[in-house]
C-alpha cells in the first residue's frame, strides 16, 4: 500500500474533511495547506497527484494521535523519514487506543482470525526472533475492519473523495 491509499482510507473511514486534516497536521507542529491535502487525496493518475512522502505520512499519524486521544505536554515527537507498515499499525493502535482483544475483534470482521501470538509479533522489535513484518494485506484488512466497525452501511472500496 502507498502512502496515498493509507491516508485515503484513513480520511474516509473517519470522515474527515480536509480543515480537519491540516488541523490534525498542526497538532504534530507540521504547516500543511489544504491545496497539499487535496492533491495528497487524488487518484494517482489524476495530473494534480502528489505522492505522500514517509515523514508527511508520519506527521500525519503523529498529529492524529494527539487529535483522538488529546496532544501530549512539551515537544511533539519528530515524523519519522523512514515507515513501514508495523509502525503504521502501531501509531492506528495508540490513536485509537486498541487493546489486542479490540484488534482480533476488527480482524474478525473482515474474516481474517488471528491469535493473540500471531497479532504481538506485529508490534516486537524489528530485532526479536518473534517479530513479523505487517505485510500490506494485513494492513488493508485492519483499515477495512476499523471502517466496517465505524461506518457499518458504507461500501468496501475506502478511498472516496
Amino acid at each position: 500500500m502507498t502512502n496515498n491509499d493509507i491516508f485515503r482510507r484513513i480520511r474516509y473511514t473517519f470522515d474527515l474533511k480536509d480543515s480537519t486534516i491540516v488541523d490534525i497536521f498542526s497538532l504534530a507542529d507540521v504547516s500543511v495547506s489544504q491545496a497539499q491535502v487535496t492533491a495528497w487525496l487524488k487518484k494517482d493518475e489524476d495530473d494534480a497527484f502528489v505522492t505522500m512522502k514517509n515523514r508527511e505520512l508520519a506527521a500525519f499519524l503523529n498529529g492524529f494521535i494527539s487529535f483522538k486521544r488529546g496532544k501530549r505536554e512539551g515537544p511533539q515527537p519528530a515524523p519519522e523519514a523512514q515507515l513501514n507498515n508495523n509502525m503504521v499499525f502501531q501509531k492506528l493502535r495508540i490513536a485509537l487506543n486498541l487493546k489486542a482483544d479490540d484488534i482480533l475483534a476488527v480482524f474478525e470482521l473482515v474474516g481474517l482470525p488471528l491469535s493473540h501470538h500471531e497479532l504481538s509479533a506485529f508490534f516486537r522489535k524489528p530485532s526479536h526472533k518473534n517479530y513479523r513484518e505487517c505485510k500490506d494485506q494485513m494492513l488493508r484488512n485492519f483499515l477495512l475492519g476499523i471502517q466496517r466497525q465505524l461506518r457499518p452501511g458504507s461500501n468496501d472500496t475506502g478511498s472516496e473523495s
